[in-house]
C-alpha cells in the first residue's frame, strides 16, 4: 500500500467549469468596487465594459474588423444567440463527439428545424472525420471538446473558399489553444473557463462575415429580446461597445477585467497557451508511468490540453459495470476532496466513468504536481476496498 501524501496543493481547484481563480487572485485586488449599485448605462460602467471587450480583443489577437459583445447566459447564451439570428439560409454541417456539441445538433435539429443538415458524430474520444466538412455548408463545432477532452488537431480541414459561415464554440479553447481566426466567423466563450471568472456571461466574436450574414439573414423564427443583434438591416452598434442587451453584473465585469489584466501582464494568448501545455505535459508526464490509469483520448493529435479526460484502465476496474464504476471514482473523488487534494475532477455525467482535471492557464504547476501522488493514494485505498 501507499503512503499517504504529505504535500498538499495550495489550490486544490481542478474543475473544469467554473475553474480556479487566476493565481494571486483576491477580493482585493478588485479595485473598482464604485461600479456596484451603479447603472449599468453610466459612464463609468460603460468604461469598464468597454475595456472588457477591447482587452478580449487585445490578449486574443482578435483582428480589427470583428466585433466582440459581452451577451447574457455564459456561452451556452452566446452560442444560442449566434444559431438562432445566422443559422438557416445554408446546408449545415454540425459536428458532435461529446455533450456540448451533441446539444447544439439537437438544437438545430430539432429547435430550429433545419433540414438541410448533416450530422457528422463520433464517440466520446474520437473526432468525427474532418475530411468529410465541405465548402458550401455552414459549419457549426466545439473546437475543445470539454466532457470528452478531445480537441480539433488545427483549423486545416475549414477552406478559406468556404461559402458558409463557421459557428465555433471555443469555451474551453479560448487562452490554453492557438485558434484561427482567420478560419472562425462565430466564436463564443465565457469567463468562468481558462480566465477563471465568473458564470453567467457570455462573449461573442465575429467575422465581417458573420456580420454581412447578420445584416441580410431575416429568420422567419421569432427571436427573443435577448437574442435580437440587428435591427432594421443594420447591428445596433452599443452592443460591441458594452452597451449589454441586459444588466450585467459589474462584479463579474471588474472580476473579468482582473482576470484579463493579468493575461495582458503575462503576454497575451501565447503566454497563457504555453501554460496550459506545461500543465498538460507534468499530466501526460505521470500518467504515462502508470499501469493503472491513462488518457481516454488515444490519439496524441487531438488530445485536450486544458480538459483532461482519464479512465482507469486497472483490470480489476474494467469489469466493473457502468454503476459500479461510477461508484469506485466517486469514493476516490471523496477521498481527495475530504483530504483537501483535488476538487471536482469526477468525469462529466454523459462521459464514461472516469475523472477529468482542468489544466488551463491559472491551474498552477505546482499545485498540480502536489496532487497526482494523492490520485494514486486514493485509487490504492479504494482498490483494496473494492476488490481484498
Amino acid at each position: 500500500m501507499l503512503e499517504k501524501p504529505k504535500k498538499l496543493p495550495k489550490r486544490p481547484n481542478f474543475s473544469c467549469g467554473p475553474c480556479v481563480k487566476r493565481p494571486g487572485w483576491s477580493l482585493d485586488n478588485l479595485k473598482s468596487f464604485e461600479v456596484l449599485g451603479r447603472s449599468h448605462r453610466s459612464q463609468i460602467c460603460l468604461n469598464y465594459l468597454n475595456d472588457v471587450i477591447k482587452l478580449t480583443k487585445e490578449t486574443l489577437d482578435i483582428p480589427e474588423d470583428f466585433k466582440v459583445a459581452i451577451v447574457p447566459g455564459s456561452n451556452t447564451g452566446a452560442f444560442e444567440m449566434a444559431l438562432w439570428s445566422m443559422i438557416g439560409p445554408l446546408p449545415v454541417d454540425a459536428l458532435a463527439w461529446e455533450t456540448f456539441g451533441s446539444g447544439w445538433v439537437n438544437d438545430i435539429k430539432n429547435q430550429l428545424k433545419i433540414n438541410d443538415l448533416r450530422i457528422h458524430k463520433a464517440e466520446y474520444g474520437n473526432i468525427p472525420d474532418l475530411s468529410l466538412i465541405g465548402d458550401d455548408t455552414d459549419i457549426c463545432f466545439t473546437w475543445n471538446g470539454t466532457t470528452s477532452g478531445v480537441k480539433v488537431p488545427n483549423a486545416n480541414w475549414i477552406s478559406r473558399k468556404r461559402k458558409g459561415i463557421t459557428f465555433c464554440d471555443a469555451t474551453s479553447a479560448i487562452y490554453s489553444q492557438k485558434l484561427e481566426w482567420d478560419k472562425l466567423d462565430v466564436t463564443t466563450f465565457s469567463w468562468q473557463k481558462s480566465m477563471g471568472g465568473e458564470g453567467g456571461h457570455g462573449m461573442l466574436i465575429m467575422s465581417p462575415k458573420a456580420i454581412e450574414r447578420l445584416k441580410k439573414f431575416n429568420p422567419e423564427r421569432p427571436l427573443p429580446k435577448l437574442f435580437r443583434l440587428i435591427k432594421d438591416e443594420e447591428l445596433i452598434d452599443g452592443i460591441y461597445e458594452g452597451k449589454t442587451i441586459n444588466t450585467p453584473s459589474m462584479l463579474c465585469v471588474i472580476d473579468a477585467l482582473d482576470s484579463l489584466l493579468w493575461i495582458k501582464d503575462l503576454g497575451g494568448w501565447e503566454k497563457t497557451y504555453k501554460k496550459s501545455l506545461s500543465n498538460f505535459e507534468i499530466i501526460s508526464n505521470w500518467y504515462n508511468t502508470k499501469d493503472w490509469i491513462s488518457n481516454s483520448v488515444k490519439d496524441k493529435k487531438i488530445q485536450s490540453n486544458s480538459s483532461i479526460c482519464l479512465e482507469i484502465t486497472d483490470n480489476k476496474f474494467l469489469k466493473l459495470d457502468s454503476q459500479k464504476k461510477w461508484s469506485f471514482i466517486q469514493k476516490m473523488c471523496s477521498i481527495l476532496e475530504n483530504n483537501n487534494a483535488a476538487f471536482d475532477i469526477k468525469g462529466h455525467r454523459d462521459a464514461p466513468p472516469g475523472l477529468r482535471i482542468w489544466c488551463g492557464p491559472t491551474v498552477e504547476e505546482d499545485d498540480l504536481k502536489a496532487a497526482l501522488p494523492w490520485l494514486d493514494w486514493s485509487f490504492e485505498i479504494v482498490r483494496s476496498e473494492f476488490f481484498n
